[in-house]
Order: structure tokens, then C-alpha cells, then sequence
């Protein structure tokens, strides 16, 4: 288990959150101080509190999550693991790891080398960027300020639970979320299920 500094709460405050199909809850969004990467993460904190709670970590994108955009998951990912979370109880991590950690300019970047065939694994390289570059030191740091040693992780990603279980959080289960295709993600999907083994059926990336 790697070593890391301790983080406390810094301030939790009541939210009601409004999505666009008309959904609605209401969070208590917390931050934190002593993260390890100093960056602003945020925990999103739905339903009951559960000894064993549901918690997604989710990294920030702006074009999905704020836009709309059509060319990845990312924001139909959030609006699924916000009413799942809050039905079960548990917390959503919204992590400031932009296109998997390499930040905004250099995802749009990407994607100008994806509209020339390649994937978004080997756009990531030809930037010389990391393939995914994230990092989860803050995410255990925040959980365990939050109390939360032993969780369900509700993602796609096997590395989110190895890193998690590397860093002393117990990952008893990892549950899938939901397949979001578009006949603008498909390649995005596929490259996540043939490069780091995501745990999406490849039948169903289809486009939508």
C-alpha cells in the first residue's frame, strides 16, 4: 500500500443539482485540503450514507459534460451514476483530470489527430502524452476523509479498482455502468475495451 498524506474537508455544503431531462437531487458537495496533486476535486455526496457505499470516480470533461458532446461517454456517464448513487448512497468523485489527465488544450489536440484515423490511445502518443496519465492518490485521500474505506466502485475501468485497492481502499465489487453509444464514440469505446481492457460488451458498440 503506498504511503500519502492525509486530507481533511475543508468545506460540505447542501446543492440541488438540475439536469437537463428534468432530473433533479439534492448534494452535499465537499472540498478538500491537503490533496496531493492540489488540484480542486470535488465530492459529490448522494443518498443515504451506506457502510458499504456506491462511488464512481469520474474525471472531468468539459465537452461531454458541459457541452454535450457526442464524440465520448462522458456525459451521459455522469447523469446515470448520479441518480444510481443517489438511490444506493454513496459519493461521485468529480476528479480534475481532464482528457485523462493530459488537460484540455491537449485532448482537443488529440482529437484533431483522431479525425486523421487514429485512436485516442495512439493520438495521446503521438503528443507524447501518456495514454492515461491519472492518477488516484487524491481520490483515496478524499474517500478516507470522508470516512469511506470500503466502497463498490461503480465504473468500466479496471485500473480505477487496482489503483484504489494499491492505495487501501477495499473495492468489493466494480459495477458496470451503462454503454452510451453514439455514431460519434464508437472508436472511442472500442479503443477503451481493446487498449486497457474496459469491461464494455463489444457487441453492443454499435453506432446509436
Amino acid at each position: 500500500m503506498r504511503d500519502y498524506p492525509t486530507a481533511t474537508v475543508r468545506t460540505r455544503v447542501t446543492v440541488p443539482l438540475r439536469f437537463g431531462d428534468g432530473y433533479s437531487v439534492d448534494a452535499d458537495l465537499v472540498t478538500f485540503h491537503g490533496l496531493a496533486d492540489d488540484k480542486e476535486h470535488l465530492a459529490v455526496v448522494l443518498g443515504e450514507p451506506t457502510a458499504n457505499p456506491l462511488v464512481r470516480l469520474h474525471s472531468e470533461c468539459l465537452t461531454g459534460d458541459v457541452f454535450g458532446s457526442a464524440r465520448c461517454d462522458c456525459g451521459p456517464q455522469l447523469r446515470e451514476a448520479v441518480e444510481q448513487i443517489a438511490l444506493r448512497g454513496g459519493v461521485l468523485l468529480y476528479l480534475r483530470q481532464e482528457g485523462r489527465g493530459i488537460g484540455l488544450y491537449n485532448k482537443l489536440d488529440a482529437y484533431a489527430l483522431q479525425d486523421q484515423g487514429l485512436d485516442t490511445y495512439a493520438a495521446n502518443a503521438a503528443l507524447g502524452l501518456p495514454e492515461d496519465g491519472r492518477d488516484y492518490t487524491a481520490a483515496a485521500q478524499m474517500l478516507q476523509a470522508l470516512g469511506i474505506d470500503s466502497l463498490d466502485l461503480l465504473s468500466n475501468n479496471p485500473d480505477k479498482a487496482d489503483q484504489l485497492r494499491d492505495l487501501g481502499i477495499t473495492v468489493s465489487h466494480r459495477v458496470p455502468t451503462g454503454v452510451f453509444t453514439t455514431a460519434h464514440n464508437v472508436r472511442y469505446l472500442r479503443a477503451k475495451v481493446l487498449q486497457t481492457q474496459h469491461t464494455l460488451p463489444l457487441p453492443e458498440l454499435t453506432a446509436g
